[in-house]
Order: C-alpha cells, then sequence, then structure tokens
C-alpha cells in the first residue's frame, strides 16, 4: 500500500451484513453515502444480505439500482454475521475495508474516525472502542466470553478492546481472504493476521428499531465455533480428563488389590460396578464425541464446497 497520511488518496469499501433490517438499512446506506461523499472519499458500499426473512434484500437492492457505488448480495440463506462479512471482504476492491453493522447503532460519521486513525497511524487493524455501548445484559455477558476467548486463543492484547466496527488494510483483508476456512470469524482473523492493531473510541447509539438479533444461544456457537475451528484447548481439556479418570481409576482397583490381600473381602456390589462402568463409558464418549467434532470441522475445511453461496448481485 502506498505510504501516505491523506485519506483521501485511499479507496474505501464499507461491508454492511444485513439482516432483518427494511426498517433501518435504508437511512443506514444513505447516511454512509451521504458521509463519504460529503468527506471526498472514494468509496463502495457493499450490502450483504444474510437470508433475511423479511423485505431487507429488497431496499438494499433498489438501493443498489438507484445509487452509485453501492453493491448488494443476496445470500442464499442465513449463514450467519461472519459469513455474510466474509462475502463483503471478497467483493471488496478499497485499500481499506470497514465493516459496520446495519442498524445505525455504529454512527456513520464515526467510520471517519475510523479511517483518520488507521491512515495517520499506519495501523493494519483498528477497532472502534465504544465510549459507552448500547446494549442488553446478555450482550454484555457474551462480549466479555468472547473478549477472553479471543485473549487466550487469538493473542488480543490485553489494552486492545475489539468489536465489529473496524478498518482494516488490504493486506490483511487479503490474507483472511485467502485462509478460506470453513468457519470464518474475522476478528480473530484479523488478529491473528495483523501486528499492528490499535484502538480509537466511538459513538454508539442506541438501536432505533426493532432489537439486536444476536442473543444468548448465538453467543454461545460464536463461542463454540471459536474453540473448535481455532483451538486445540477443549481436545486438550478432554484428553486431560481422560487422564484424570484413568489415574483415579488405576488408584481405586490397586486400593481394592490391597483391601482383599490384607483384609477379607466381600461380593463387590451391583450398583458400584454399574457406578463405575457408567463413569468411565461416559468419558469415553464424551472422549469419542470431541474427536468427531474435530474431524467433521477438519473434513468441512479441506472439502472444496464452498462455506456459502451468493444467488444475487445488483449494482456495480
Amino acid at each position: 500500500m502506498p505510504v501516505s497520511h491523506d485519506p483521501v488518496n485511499f479507496r474505501y469499501s464499507i461491508v454492511i451484513p444485513v439482516y432483518n433490517s427494511e426498517q433501518v438499512v435504508g437511512t443506514t446506506i444513505d447516511r454512509v453515502v451521504e458521509t463519504f461523499t460529503e468527506a471526498g472519499l472514494d468509496f463502495e458500499l457493499i450490502c450483504v444480505n444474510d437470508g433475511s426473512p423479511d423485505d431487507s434484500w429488497r431496499v438494499i437492492s433498489e438501493r443498489a439500482e438507484t445509487t452509485p457505488g453501492v453493491v448488494a448480495l443476496d445470500l442464499m440463506k442465513n449463514y450467519g454475521q461472519h459469513y455474510a462479512n466474509l462475502a463483503g471482504l471478497i467483493e471488496a476492491t478499497g485499500d481499506y475495508v470497514i465493516t459496520m453493522d446495519d442498524d445505525l447503532q455504529n454512527p456513520p460519521d464515526q467510520v471517519l474516525l475510523l479511517i483518520d486513525k488507521a491512515v495517520s497511524g499506519g495501523h493494519e487493524v483498528v477497532f472502534g472502542q465504544f465510549e459507552q455501548k448500547q446494549a442488553a445484559g446478555p450482550r454484555r455477558i457474551g462480549s466479555l466470553l468472547i473478549g477472553r476467548v479471543n485473549r487466550r486463543i487469538f493473542g488480543q492484547p490485553p489494552g486492545l478492546v475489539v468489536s465489529n466496527f473496524r478498518i482494516l488494510q488490504r493486506e490483511v483483508v487479503d490474507r483472511i481472504v485467502a485462509s478460506r476456512t470453513a468457519y470464518p470469524y474475522i476478528t480473530g482473523q484479523a488478529l491473528m493476521l495483523s501486528r499492528d492493531r490499535a484502538n480509537v473510541q466511538v459513538r454508539h447509539d442506541p438501536r432505533p428499531v426493532g432489537k439486536s438479533n444476536y442473543n444468548l444461544t448465538r453467543i454461545v456457537r460464536l463461542v463454540l465455533t471459536i474453540l473448535f475451528s481455532y483451538s486445540s484447548w477443549p481436545l486438550r481439556a478432554a484428553a486431560a480428563l481422560g487422564f484424570a479418570v484413568s489415574g483415579l481409576s488405576f488408584l481405586f482397583g490397586g486400593f481394592l488389590v490391597v483391601r482383599a490381600l490384607v483384609a477379607e473381602t466381600t461380593v463387590p456390589g451391583w450398583t458400584s460396578i454399574m457406578v463405575l462402568l457408567s463413569l468411565f463409558a461416559g468419558v469415553i464418549i464424551a472422549l469419542l464425541s470431541m474427536i468427531g467434532e474435530y474431524v467433521v470441522r477438519t473434513l468441512n475445511t479441506v472439502s472444496n464446497e464452498a462455506s456459502f453461496h451468493v444467488l444475487r448481485r445488483v449494482g456495480r
């Protein structure tokens, strides 16, 4: 990328995953276009409909037909936010790529703060750090949990705060796209595939209409995806549990042998036998299930089948 500290010298791609936001996504698009036009920046806006059951596709496709620089992609089904972001990253052509939400909680005018920080500081990745996050309790707890996972697995620095409101240099985007994982997690990949990251404080507005599509189930699913797709920690934890149970069983067996040699023995009871068999069988099944999960994900990763499918494309 050319060395320059003037934002006007670069092209920007804004990627917005869209899901169930027909009432607000049109306004989001209009405000993004207005922000970049007034700033005199060269840009493209890529909206990716992630299988929305409402009329979100109609709204973004109409904007793509009538507004220069707007592109609309329609995914075959609801794959999830990170798949939609990946589809947008593949489509993007800018020197910098910005990802943001579709619900105006990431105010479009705050994008200029991300751009200024990335361009002036030469940072590979800049995450928006919200001055005061407008989110419900479960979402806050989920963010804390995912933050711990990010620090352990992706080496997130202690002082760095991550979010989905971020700007990535072209080189980082190319590395993410080239990784071709079947289970994309853009935040973690951005951390893994970059060296110079930074934060900039941005505003986080309340959602004007509707409610967040993230719930506890989605958060748990994301955590499991991160653990099984990017870490061997679950397998090592299961192996440690297996070794611990095996050690205890050997000790218990040794105790029974010693007792049989030095004292009178009684016929073991049915209950104790069944309890031990159930315990050991349960551990074995847990270990096999853990290994099976890794095998399935490995097969999905090395297969040639695409992890998502784009049905329609409008714009440019």
